[in-house]
């Protein structure tokens, strides 16, 4: 089966482990935006030294450069039954864009997962996980940080794509097993399934 997707959710809730899980599932690949800046500045592309000039800045990647990325990416052969994206979009301008590249080779998302978490509950993993990987800048203050701007910028999202009838929320936390099931449940209510 195809499957056309965006997956959403706070810092800390899990999103990389299921996104590698549900793509496993599905057979689609799961394309996250900061796996595709690294494979384009790592291979030289003309859009990866264009993102790099920007980096090297210490500056963000202006949306028409991710944009032309992530419609590269998408338009690869192993994409050509379905993605799940990761990470993109994270504006609503880019919300316009994906539907734009979707539209032009008449496709449209299938479905838009939500992972929620409580936010506590992800500060402690969050917290928890700095530790073990010895990540000295992820501190509660920083932590806090990226949840208000996942609230402020990325968050409204969802309540765009519950608006087109797209959106299915889970709860993130939990087994990690259960989560899974929790959500390929989710997805096959929602019409999306292996």
């Amino acid at each position: 089966m195809s499957a056309r997707m965006v997956l959403l959710g706070p810092p800390g809730a899990g999103k990389g482990t299921q996104a590698a899980r549900i793509a496993e599932r599905l057979g689609i690949p799961a394309i996250s935006t900061g796996d595709i800046f690294r494979a384009n500045v790592a291979g030289a592309t003309e859009l990866g030294t264009l993102a790099k000039s920007y980096m090297d800045k210490g500056e963000y990647v202006p949306d028409s450069v991710t944009n032309a990325m992530v419609k590269d990416r998408i338009g690869q052969d192993d994409a050509a039954q379905g993605f799940l994206l990761d990470g993109y979009p994270r504006t609503e301008a880019q919300v316009h864009e994906l539907e734009d590249m979707l539209a032009s080779d008449g496709l449209a998302l299938d479905v838009v997962l939500e992972i929620t978490a409580d936010s506590e509950v992800v500060v402690a993993r969050l917290l928890k996980r700095a530790t073990e990987q010895n990540r000295a800048d992820d501190t509660e203050e920083v932590i806090r940080r990226r949840l208000e701007v996942y609230a402020e910028q990325t968050q409204p999202l969802a309540a765009i794509y519950a608006d087109k009838g797209l959106l299915v929320s889970v709860d993130g936390i939990g087994a990690l097993d259960e989560v899974t099931d929790r959500i390929m449940t989710a997805l096959a209510k929602a019409g999306v399934s292996a």
